[in-house]
């Protein structure tokens, strides 16, 4: 059997993660992501049939969402992977949920991006495969960007590029995959989704509105709910960095913590770097010496291999407590690499702008007007320069 077109990325001895794409897009959908995640995780990016690489004629007409589920299941034994975490976007999210609902045994962790239960009526998808059969798949790539993204993003390089790939799909392909997601309904088998779920809506997205994400979180036990600002379908590209800092922080949640020192240690620094970025842990490191490396050893096990990689709290809720604690005993310098650490954790100017205040009526005016001045030279840094000139 010829598999999905796919990508690997990350150590091969890696925890596998699978990523699933969002109808009409290639595995292109997940570049700003993969970077980070292959960090800590051998990623396995796939394309839907008759999309990017993959074949049109893995998918034959009235297949459903199930077939796809056994198009990954045959991907990943092609690649001797038993059981991975997975994260899908709109259709490869209904994937995942199928997964988790039908083979549990095979999911160590799920995240479900901008996706739902049950797309809306089945007609709809009908009407719309019907139009890419006669017509090709240009007549929704026209309208395609006013869908993925808000007004202001969709012209955007990367929308373009997305949209793109619409245009290259397959017709036929593409309208199987809309004929299953019509009969796709998982609402009444949500409960039996027993791995740790992570669930991510766009707040503008007119595909999967948010109440489909409260659906999916109220469904499924113990699943968790974050909603990202200013993004609509393809939330993970319009709003790279929280959807990153969500996932990093579920996927963290599942493996068993460091056990001994070795092991917190190794953990802790691929946090610390995640979290601060590699341009200043390498510097911090750099500038080690025999005095200090028993220090810098410490808070690598300890600040970020015990704490931070804890799972009772969220990446952006520690950055909030973690900037509110430096405001409060005046740590000027830590304060502005924590204010880069939030941004990168996910937090917008105008959610730091939040804690500052809140901090000024708990930690006073005079150490908020302090924090202020250092979060808005450090917000105008990140603003004048490229990241990676950091």
């Amino acid at each position: 059997m010829t598999a999905l077109h796919h990508r690997t990325d990350g150590a091969a001895t890696a925890p596998p993660l699978i990523l699933g794409p969002s109808l009409g897009t290639s595995l292109a959908v997940w570049d700003p992501q993969v970077p980070a995640l292959a960090r800590t995780h051998h990623v396995i990016r796939y394309d839907l049939p008759g999309h990017g690489g993959s074949p049109a004629s893995l998918l034959r007409s009235g297949a459903t969402v199930a077939d796809l589920g056994r198009l990954v299941l045959a991907l990943a034994a092609s690649l001797g992977v038993d059981r991975f975490a997975y994260a899908g976007i709109s259709l490869g999210g209904a994937i995942g949920s199928w997964l988790a609902v039908h083979h549990p045994e095979r999911i160590d962790s799920l995240a479900l991006i901008c996706t739902s239960a049950r797309f809306g009526e089945p007609a709809g998808w009908h009407e719309r495969a019907a139009l890419v059969r006669a017509k090709g798949t240009d007549p929704v790539a026209d309208s395609a960007a006013t869908r993925w993204f808000t007004e202001g993003f969709a012209g955007e390089p990367a929308a373009e590029a997305l949209v793109a790939d619409m245009r290259a799909a397959d017709p036929e392909a593409y309208a199987a995959c809309c004929d299953a997601i019509a009969a796709f309904d998982l609402r009444a088998e949500l409960p039996g989704v027993s791995a740790p779920t992570l669930v991510v809506a766009g707040r503008q997205d007119p595909a999967t509105p948010p109440s489909h994400g409260r659906e999916l979180a109220d469904g499924i036990p113990g699943a968790s709910l974050t909603e990202v600002a200013h993004a609509a379908h393809l939330a993970n590209v319009e709003r790279p960095a929280p959807v990153l800092a969500a996932l990093l922080g579920h996927l963290a949640q599942t493996p068993a913590r460091p056990a001994d020192d070795g092991s917190r240690h190794s953990a802790g620094m691929t946090v610390r770097r995640t979290v601060l970025g590699d341009a200043h842990v390498d510097r911090a490191v750099a500038r080690t010496t025999a005095f200090t490396s028993v220090f810098q050893d410490f808070i690598t096990r300890y600040a970020w291999g015990e704490v931070w990689t804890r799972p009772g709290l969220s990446r952006r809720t520690r950055s909030c407590i973690t900037i509110t604690a430096l405001v409060a005993h005046g740590h000027h310098e830590e304060l502005a690499m924590h204010v880069r650490a939030a941004l990168r954790n996910g937090l917008t100017p105008d959610e730091i702008q939040e804690v500052l205040l809140q901090s000024a009526i708990y930690c006073g005016v005079p150490a908020a007007n302090a924090a202020f001045a250092i979060a808005n030279r450090i917000l105008e840094e990140e603003q004048a320069e490229p990241e990676e000139g950091h």
